[in-house]
């Protein structure tokens, strides 16, 4: 590893922060942790290794 961050793993975390961000301003789409947990960890699985 040579200290530089990877698209995939920006992508991820951006996704991840407005998915969190929509479900806390929203509160009828979900707990704010739990959905950014899972949309980051569905595209997580669907980007594959």
């Amino acid at each position: 590893m040579n200290g530089q961050i990877s698209v995939r793993t920006v992508l991820l975390i951006i996704v991840g922060a407005a998915a969190g961000c929509l479900a806390y301003r929203a509160p009828e789409f979900g707990v704010a942790l739990m959905v950014g947990v899972g949309v980051v960890g569905l595209l997580h699985i669907l980007m594959g290794e």
